[in-house]
């Protein structure tokens, strides 16, 4: 929710009534229980989208991207879809400037997406790798106004499905917010081996998790 950045910019306003909490959307919700709620529940909706009804089995690209997050967010902030136009900072550390982000994104899918996708070309240790630096560098650049951490996170489960794993379980990542925090920054400065830990981790709960369920009693 918007109390978590500091923000600088136009986008930047809140909804009337919210006590600068929440957004401006376009559905007039002020309390921000209920904008997590509906955003948890439009979420809900966007995996069954992508990881059932149409599956990415191909090459991902940052439209992709950009067509996710509208799907998701679309009814709610007029803005969905579209890279932020506002310079955002969290916790004393700021992600990349607006201005910069069509040349970002454009590497970003140079560099990661194109060769990487679809996932199942590469090797076990290669797609922990994958998905380990695309998360790392999709969070710095932090596209979107709202919602990155998830989107991030759908982008990591469609890249693990097309390497014919389960979508990954964040547990952990919840479980020990502030090292992930820090592998995000060591990512920052190069060295990606902390987030591929925590890939691995939820890559394996993800797939013992339906395991379990699979097995008869």
């Amino acid at each position: 929710m918007s109390g978590r950045y500091q923000v600088t910019g136009a986008e930047g306003e809140f909804e009337p009534g919210s006590s600068q909490l929440v957004l401006r959307n376009l559905v007039g919700i002020t309390s921000p229980d209920d904008m997590d709620e509906l955003e948890l529940r439009l979420l809900a909706d966007l995996y069954g989208e992508v990881l059932v009804q149409d599956f990415p089995d191909r090459a991902i690209a940052v439209a992709d991207l950009k067509h996710w997050h509208r799907l998701w967010l679309g009814n709610v902030y007029p803005w969905a879809g579209q890279e932020r136009s506002v310079n955002l900072g969290k916790g004393g550390f700021q992600f990349a400037t607006a201005g910069l982000l069509p040349g970002l994104l454009r590497d970003f899918e140079r560099k990661y997406l194109r060769p990487w996708t679809p996932c199942g070309h590469l090797a076990p240790d290669e797609v922990i790798k994958a998905i380990a630096v695309t998360h790392v560098e999709l969070i710095v650049i932090h596209p979107f106004r709202e919602g990155n951490g998830r989107l991030s996170r759908l982008l990591a489960d469609v890249m693990a499905v097309q390497a014919g794993h389960e979508p990954l379980d964040y547990s952990s990542w919840e479980q020990r917010k502030p090292a992930y925090i820090g592998a995000i920054h060591a990512g920052f400065s190069g060295d990606y081996a902390p987030m591929g830990q925590f890939v691995a981790e939820a890559m394996a709960a993800g797939d013992a998790s339906v395991s379990e369920i699979s097995e008869p009693a």
